[in-house]
């Protein structure tokens, strides 16, 4: 391995740290509506803007490494392509037909 890949993977499990780390403050200190927030709006808003941060350096990776992310997880035996199924009757036109 090259040493830019492993710094590449290395910044990527950095970021992923850091962003579990950051949902999970943000998840052990959800409050119910009409009680204060213990954190300040400042620190909730830097929070946001962390995860804005790295989200975005997360998308720069994956075009620089030429990986295709749709964000979602897929089946090994998923189709990846669009399948294209023909309905039959269901229309006006077929419904005359069997008038």
């Amino acid at each position: 391995m090259s040493t830019e890949t492993e710094s590449e993977s290395k910044e990527q499990r950095i970021l992923r740290m850091v962003k579990k780390v950051i949902t999970d403050i943000a998840k052990d200190t959800h409050t119910p509506p009409g009680m204060r927030h213990p954190l300040s709006d400042s620190t909730i808003n830097s929070m946001r803007s962390c995860l804005d941060l790295i989200v975005s350096r997360e998308a720069e990776l994956v075009a620089q490494g030429g990986n295709v992310s749709s964000g979602k997880p897929r089946f090994v035996d998923e189709p990846s392509g669009n399948v294209i199924v023909q309905l039959k009757g269901g229309g006006k036109s077929d419904n005359k037909k069997q008038k």
